[in-house]
């Protein structure tokens, strides 16, 4: 939100300065961005007079000027074509910087002939587009007066931030009426209109209460459309908007100035009356921008009797724009509903002033007097006779009382405020307060619902640096940790990752549906998003490896020859929201080196002790873990796998990702990825303790002894290999695969057995009997010892 100095004491009464009012602006919670200067960079440049215009002896198109600028002539050398004698103009002497061409003025030879300085245009001074000629000002402009001054561009322009729930603020009245409550000045009472009315006015309806609960309008016949007076024009120059027309300057200034957009039709392009509905099925409309919009039901327009013409709220059509040949003109004010607005606006993605005001929601109180003012601002400065005014539906204004206690500013606001000091704030912003302190807001504040937002107001005008800082209490002696378990989980987990090489990533929660759906095949998203910011940011993640995948193609793509990204964050499923920490291992795993030659890639069996080693760290009695092939659609079917705790509790997927899941992702060559299922691990009994039992080393040395089976073809290792460790629990420390081979169809592994004797070294007849249960073991799941 833009406005001048010299604006805003169109409203305040205040002797402060630019700096005390950009300071006390941002102290309110209007915090400002930018503050301008215009006329700084243009200091140097005077208003000058040409005394002569002749031919340069040496150039056709170029003619040596005699300038005043105050100090007597000077030579200059100009290409205008409007350059003659009596043009009073702007001119710039040597060391004068030109900011439209960017560079500074010296004496210079042009052709032989001497030049001190130059005749500017407005495009050269970027004071508009045109560079066809030099500037020309009035005859009686006075000669050596630095241009800025004359101008008037020496108001300073102020640029604020307006958070959504100040919509009072989005007009320069509403800004003076914070600044007045906060001790900046006075606020200036709006001035009366004067409107004379006859004649019928329009015929207008509303067939959508719900989007457009008030329609108004006027019509002013016998106007005359033409350039707006320059106090208008210099006022939206200021604030970067282009001059148009009176009639369209007209309702942007009553937009800007007190946070009422309008819009006027050329009554001569209207067929039949005016009606606020909902768009049909197939209907469009060019707009003023000249880009055509496809209209859909829903959407509030404004109509007539044969197509829409105004996109309600947003931007009017370019059909019925008014221009120089208009005569009569109808102003439309209406209310409408915000959140219709904001839906409208994102589906068509269209923006405009009007649209920020009305999705913030304007005061629906302020449609007679808006309506008034534009009318009489019109009959003003274009001429012509408003009509009587009509009015369709009702405006929703609803008034409500809010019960407030004082002493709710220091418990809340930690600010201990006189009640009397909290009325007057309150009834500066144009509240109404009662005796027994029930405080009305009024018709421009819908944000205010609630005490705490009363609360809110109170303190940011009386200013909240002013809150003391109090420190939170602590009690005595060594603080006592606070961390969750599972906040003792997540950390241990980081930080084994990281120990590990990963580098630690951070992902958006949101993915567009076409990633989420690899990870979630029927595409039936637990939450999806009704109204995203974007369309890549409209479904909650059902995974953590779609967001690395991405950041793993743009780390690869930008000459990264390995990448291994984790994260630690949230599924979000039907259930609720599930703690994960999710790897990738993408491009080499090793470069290439004299002694294995190329680079090497990762595989499934890195992924997997990325897996093993995580759950390890977390707790996990990994010796117990089950594999269980395939991990999901989203991976290689025999490239993948699950770790389990009994055949239900899925710990772990790991494994290399299916190579239509990396196309998803636009990624070449192979992917491994981990996804480790926080949540999912069993909790820690309680009572167990922190500490870890004392290490006892075995008094007497292990034993092993190596058994190889002739397995059927589809066993698993590992089944075997945990088969074999439970034969003997007692006896049997460790079991580990360590040969495997396949031959005529027959599948061979060898199995390494450790046993730990505890009090007496072994007997043959005890090995003997240790070595009848492993085999007894395998033989169950089909295993017969190899001869």
């Amino acid at each position: 939100m833009k406005f001048t100095l010299g604006w805003l004491k169109e409203h305040l009464e205040t002797d402060a300065s630019v700096d005390d009012i950009v300071l006390a602006l941002t102290r309110v919670g209007l915090e400002v961005e930018r503050l301008e200067h215009p006329g700084a960079a243009l200091a140097a440049f005077r208003v000058a007079r040409v005394l002569s215009a002749t031919r340069h002896p040496q150039a056709d198109k170029l003619q040596v000027l005699s300038v005043d600028a105050g100090d007597g002539p000077m030579q200059v050398v100009c290409g205008a074509p409007n350059a003659r004698a009596g043009l009073v103009g702007v001119f710039g002497p040597p060391g004068a910087f030109v900011p439209g061409s960017g560079f500074e003025l010296k004496v210079a030879e042009i052709r032989g002939v001497t030049s001190n300085g130059m005749m500017c245009s407005a495009k050269e001074l970027e004071l508009g587009e045109d560079h066809d000629g030099i500037i020309e000002l009035p005859g009686d402009a006075p000669i050596g007066t630095p241009y800025p001054d004359y101008a008037g561009l020496t108001d300073p322009v102020i640029d604020v931030s307006v958070t959504p729930n100040k919509q009072d603020c989005m007009g320069v009245r509403g800004i003076a009426r914070d600044l007045a409550a906060a001790g900046m000045g006075r606020l200036r009472p709006p001035a009366p209109v004067s409107l004379s009315v006859s004649g019928a006015g329009p015929v207008i309806a509303t067939e959508d209460p719900d989007g457009c609960p008030a329609f108004y309008g006027q019509i002013v016949r016998g106007v005359t459309n033409g350039p707006a007076p320059e106090w208008l024009q210099r006022r939206l120059k200021a604030i970067g908007q282009k001059p148009i027309s009176a009639l369209v300057d007209i309702t942007n200034y009553v937009m800007f100035d007190l946070g009422r957009p309008l819009h006027v039709y050329d009554m001569a392009k209207l067929d039949g009356g005016l009606v606020a509905r909902q768009a049909r099925n197939g209907e469009s409309v060019v707009a003023l921008n000249g880009k055509s919009y496809a209209l859909a039901p829903g959407m509030t327009v404004i109509a007539d009797a044969t197509k829409v013409h105004d996109i309600a709220g947003i931007m009017g059509g370019e059909e019925t724009g008014v221009s120089e040949a208009t005569t009569n003109v109808l102003i439309e004010c209406a209310y409408f509903d915000p959140e219709t607005i904001a839906r409208t606006g994102q589906k068509l993605m269209l923006t405009s002033d009007a649209r920020t005001r009305f999705e913030r929601g304007v005061d629906p109180a302020f449609l007679d007097e808006g309506l008034a003012i534009a009318a009489a601002l019109v009959v003003e400065l274009c001429g012509g006779t408003a009509s009587e005014v009509t009015r369709a539906g009702t405006p929703p204004v609803t008034t409500r009382a809010i019960a407030y206690d004082p002493a709710r500013a220091e418990a809340l606001g930690g600010l201990a405020i006189a009640p009397e000091r909290q009325r007057a704030i309150l009834e500066s912003l144009g509240f109404s307060v009662s005796t027994d302190w029930q405080v009305t807001p009024p018709s421009w504040r819908r944000d205010v619902e609630s005490s705490p937002d009363l609360v809110e107001e109170v303190i940011r005008i009386e200013g909240i640096d002013k809150v003391p800082p109090v420190p939170l209490p602590r009690a005595p002696g060594v603080a006592r940790p606070t961390a969750t378990p599972d906040q003792k989980l997540e950390r241990r987990v980081r930080r084994a990752a990281a120990a590990r090489g990963l580098n630690e990533a951070i992902t958006w929660s949101f993915l567009p549906e076409a990633h989420a759906a690899v990870f979630r095949g029927t595409g039936n998203f637990a939450w999806t998003l009704a109204n995203p910011i974007s369309e890549d940011l409209k479904v909650m993640r059902p995974a953590l490896l779609p967001g690395l995948l991405s950041a793993a193609a743009r780390n690869l793509k930008r000459g990264a020859s390995s990448v291994r990204l984790f994260e630690l964050g949230r599924r979000y499923l039907n259930d609720g929201e599930r703690m994960t920490l999710g790897a990738v291992l993408a491009g080499n795993k090793a470069p290439r080196n004299w002694q294995s030659g190329k680079a090497q890639a990762f595989d499934a069996f890195d992924a997997k002790a990325e897996a093993l080693a995580l759950l390890a760290e977390a707790g996990v009695p990994t010796d117990s873990l089950q594999v269980f092939a395939g991990a999901g659609d989203a991976w290689h079917p025999g490239q993948s796998g699950t770790l389990r705790l009994g055949p239900k509790t899925v710990l772990a997927a790991f494994g290399m990702l299916h190579p239509l899941t990396l196309k998803a992702f636009d990624l070449d060559g192979a992917v491994a990825a981990v996804e480790l299922y926080l949540d999912a691990i069993p909790a820690k009994r309680a009572g167990g303790g922190f500490m870890r039992p004392a290490y006892t080393p075995p008094p007497l040395h292990a034993v092993t002894r190596d058994f190889a089976f002739l397995v059927p073809g589809d066993l698993a290792a590992d089944a075997l290999v945990r088969a074999i460790r439970g034969a003997d629990k007692k006896a049997i420390a460790a079991a580990r695969l360590f040969d495997r081979f396949e031959r005529d169809g027959q599948k061979s592994l060898a199995i390494e057995v450790t046993l730990q004797p505890i009090d007496n070294s072994f007997t043959d007849g005890e090995l003997k009997a240790i070595g009848e249960r492993v085999v007894a073991a395998a033989a169950k799941l089909g295993a017969t010892l190899r001869g």
